[in-house]
Formats: C-alpha cells, sequence, structure tokens
C-alpha cells in the first residue's frame, strides 16, 4: 500500500512540473513581449496603433500561463522529461531570423536587409519547421507559401499595421502606377498561387510501387 502511494506521489510530482513550466514559459513571453512594444503607441478601437494587436495577444497568452500555473498547482500534470535540443536550435534560429529579416537591423558594422514578412515569413517557418525531425521540405515550402501572405495581408493590408511586408526595393522595380497596396496584393497572390501549384503538382505525382519478383 505504501508503494502505490509513492508511487503517486511520484507520478503527481511529475504531471505538476510540466504544467508549472509552460505556465511560468508563458507568463515571461507575455511580459517579455509587453516590454518589447512599450514604446508603440497603442491606439483606439476607431485608430488601431501598432501595439494594439501584439498586447492584446501578449495578454492573452499571459492570461493562457496564469491559468497554466493554477492548474499545475491544484490538478495532475506532467514532469518535463528533458529539453529537445534539436527543437530549441530550430525555433532560436527562426526568431533570429525573423528578427534580422523583417526589418533593417544594425549588429556592429553590419545591417541586415529589411526584407519584410514576405521573406521574414517564409524564412521563419521554414526554419522553424526543421524542429521537428519529420519535417519534409515541400510540405514546409506549402505551409510558409501559404502562411505568410496570409499574415501580409492580415498586417498591411486588413489592420494597416507599420509592418514592412515586403522588400521596399521593389517599388523602384515595379511600373509607376502600382501602389504598396497594389504590390502587395501581387506578391500575396502569387505567393498563394505557387503554394497550391507546388501542393497540386505533389498530390498528382503518381507514387512509386516496389518492383515484384
Amino acid at each position: 500500500m505504501s508503494t502505490q502511494a509513492a508511487s503517486s506521489c511520484q507520478q503527481n510530482g511529475r504531471r505538476l512540473q510540466k504544467d508549472l513550466a509552460g505556465g511560468l514559459l508563458l507568463v515571461f513571453l507575455a511580459c517579455l513581449a509587453l516590454w518589447v512594444n512599450r514604446d508603440l503607441p497603442q491606439g483606439s478601437l476607431d485608430a488601431i496603433g501598432p501595439a494594439m494587436l501584439p498586447n492584446s495577444l501578449a495578454i492573452a497568452v499571459g492570461l493562457c500561463g496564469f491559468l497554466l500555473l493554477m492548474s499545475g498547482s491544484i490538478r495532475e500534470g506532467e514532469r518535463v522529461e528533458g529539453l529537445n535540443v534539436r527543437a530549441a536550435i530550430f525555433v532560436i534560429l527562426a526568431i533570429v531570423a525573423f528578427a534580422g529579416t523583417v526589418r533593417p537591423m544594425t549588429i556592429g558594422p553590419l545591417t541586415t536587409p529589411g526584407l519584410g514578412i514576405a521573406v521574414a515569413g517564409i524564412l521563419t517557418i521554414m526554419i522553424g519547421g526543421f524542429a521537428s525531425p519529420d519535417a519534409r521540405l515541400k510540405e514546409l515550402i506549402v505551409l510558409a507559401l501559404g502562411l505568410t501572405p496570409a499574415c501580409m495581408l492580415l498586417f498591411g493590408d486588413l489592420l494597416n499595421l507599420p509592418i514592412p511586408t515586403y522588400p521596399q526595393y521593389l517599388n523602384s522595380i515595379v511600373p509607376p502606377g502600382w501602389s504598396q497596396k497594389g504590390i502587395l496584393r501581387g506578391i500575396v497572390a502569387l505567393m498563394f498561387v505557387s503554394s497550391a501549384a507546388i501542393w497540386a503538382l505533389g498530390r498528382n505525382r503518381p507514387r512509386s510501387h516496389p518492383e515484384t519478383e
């Protein structure tokens, strides 16, 4: 009986730690996001500022983290078994890639090009996708070319947030009559069509069957 009780306590301890760790991580990320956006104007519902959406998401993430902390304190959870080094490396690289390419960034004597969400989003999804050992390149390409233009439409067209959506040098390449939103929508359409074409080609490709003796 005592052995069963000890085993039950050990299992409860394992389940508790994972909930607490997840809750603490979400609360930390929420606080970090609010601190990073502290200098951006919040705006109002009539005139949405650049900080309103990220701050709202940060608050929602923080609330989820708080609920996880409360749940982990009173309910059973799982222990964090160990750190997935591969996943951690690729996720960190994806975050760095997005931060270094969405806007120009000066690091000592070097300045990274500002390529906007069009490039930064694709890089982030592609690099972050390889955190899983089961990642497939073609599927990641389809996903990146599908999610990135959706984000471009949301932030650059619908919400009109001051976030670079595409490389600004394109303004000097396209015909003079094109507006910035026209360029944005053209890139979005091209990405969506490319994603659908790659998906369709992969689906229609005949599968090779092993030769039978």
